[in-house]
């Protein structure tokens, strides 16, 4: 995606250099990484050379997408966030459009395709539960065919992605058990008493692990190891809504993911396609295993045997 002298980089490459150099920091005293940055040497060498493979990509997708704006046809054509942002701002400097494209970027590309693999794997390895995630795919799809003349079966439409509870509540599930940031931390501001009575001092960093939190039991229940997303749905067939003190997969307060609503559309729509055109099932003998990262995917990868559905 880049020329000149990082032509032998990926951007994707990149990101997984920043993503092992950021766990890096996490991992060792600070004085021996801001040591390494300071001489560009081990990972913080690697942070910086991905980083300028990265801003050139998104320097050079701004320069063209300002190209393209100064036609109005082209922003009439786009809907891209890139281009929704330059129409509502088209001063903002190249540095602020390229942080913004930066955390897009970020944000969306490993965490999606984290929880796609392993909500597969997981309805792959829980035959029960895509049944029933196909019996609700079928019974949206004989409306869609019954009220839209023309309709394909073979996508669902947006406006249908709301009547899709059971898989929602499978996602809910997936992100409990294997969420795509495995832990986060905090800097205090000011000091601090927990309601537990720890006193936290002000500059003080915490560390919280979402992969563990979603596996207590005293949180969960006695079944919380089980992939049952029956737990996220009432009785009256709705999903219940959990505080996000508990469900911390997105954070809480006012640095909730402001993606939350995005990512879950996203999902509904490629997990019901994939599923209801295509099914999965497990190479024999390939076990999945988690391997600690920045986003949590898995050590060798998924090796699955695909085949069409007959509808």
């Amino acid at each position: 995606c880049v020329d000149g002298r990082s032509k032998n980089f990926s951007c994707g490459k990149a990101f997984e250099e920043i993503e092992e150099g950021i766990i890096y920091r996490h991992i060792v005293p600070k004085g021996v990484w801001e040591f390494q940055k300071r001489f560009e040497i081990g990972s913080e060498k690697k942070i910086s050379l991905s980083t300028k493979v990265l801003d050139e990509f998104l320097y050079n997708a701004v320069k063209i997408k300002k190209q393209e704006m100064m036609h109005k046809d082209e922003q009439r054509q786009h809907h891209d966030m890139l281009t929704q942002w330059l129409v509502a701002d088209h001063q903002s400097p190249d540095k602020f459009l390229r942080d913004i494209a930066f955390t897009l970027i970020s944000a969306g590309r490993d965490t999606l395709s984290s929880t796609l693999s392993l909500l597969l794997w997981l309805v792959a390895t829980h035959p029960d539960v895509e049944g029933k995630i196909l019996g609700e795919i079928e019974r949206v799809m004989a409306v869609m065919t019954r009220t839209v003349r023309g309709t394909s079966r073979f996508l669902i439409c947006k406006d249908d992605l709301n009547e899709l509870v059971y898989l929602h509540a499978a996602i809910y599930e997936t992100l409990r058990l294997y969420p795509p940031l495995p832990f986060e931390h905090r800097c205090a501001t000011e000091a601090d008493v927990l309601p537990s009575g720890h006193k936290v001092h002000k500059g003080m960093r915490m560390l919280f692990s979402m992969y563990s939190m979603g596996r207590m039991e005293e949180t969960w229940g006695k079944d919380c190891m089980d992939f049952k997303p029956e737990r996220w749905i009432s009785d009256e067939g709705n999903i219940i809504h959990v505080p996000s003190q508990k469900f911390m997969t997105f954070l809480t307060g006012p640095r909730t993911c402001l993606g939350k609503a995005m990512s879950f559309m996203l999902l509904k729509f490629m997990v019901s396609s994939i599923l209801w055109n295509y099914k999965f099932e497990m190479v024999e003998g390939h076990v999945v295993k988690p391997t600690p990262s920045m986003v949590l995917s898995m050590k060798d990868g998924l090796k699955m045997r695909v085949s069409k559905r007959n509808l």
